[in-house]
């Protein structure tokens, strides 16, 4: 089994059998987690900030840091992988945490939560799973043929979503 891996800001979606998608350090950032359970295409979006307005010249050269453009490249992603729209999409999202804002007064975690729903909401989809919030990072993969996400965090163990 090969795992592909998306830093920060980036993505990646994958039909091959024999292939996990993985992110790490999902603090206040948000994972985007699409699966087309009867094609097995899933794809992975490691989302940073909520809105491409606050730099327009980043969120053209690394679309992924931002929910709004990061989610329509990745349904074009697992587009690309054979998704042919027809079938039902499993959307699952994970980080969003307070991490170093104890006093939430930047609130991004909660910020770039509400700005994957939002956008997704625009395409007509909403989250079926959420590990969302709190105050501690996560690693977060998924395999396209199970489906299956797992979280892990340091001293929590794994789990799926």
């Amino acid at each position: 089994m090969t795992t592909v891996y998306v830093g920060v800001g980036e993505l990646a979606a994958t039909n091959n059998p024999n292939e996990v998608i993985k992110t790490m350090a999902l603090g206040s950032c948000v994972g985007v987690i699409v699966v087309s359970p009867l094609q097995k295409i899933a794809g992975l979006l490691h989302i940073a900030l909520p809105e491409s307005s606050i730099n327009q010249k980043l969120s053209k050269l690394r679309p992924g840091m931002f929910a709004d453009t990061g989610i329509p490249r990745l349904l074009e992603a697992i587009k690309q992988k054979g998704y042919d729209g027809k079938n039902r999409l499993i959307v699952k999202l994970a980080g969003g945490a307070s991490i170093m804002d104890p006093n939430n007064t930047f609130n991004i975690g909660k910020r770039n939560v509400l700005a994957a729903r939002k956008i997704l909401w625009a395409y007509r989809l909403g989250a079926m799973a959420e590990d969302v919030g709190l105050s501690f990072s996560r690693t977060v993969s998924v395999d396209p043929v199970s489906g299956k996400v797992l979280i892990s965090s340091p001293g929590r163990g794994e789990w799926e979503l």
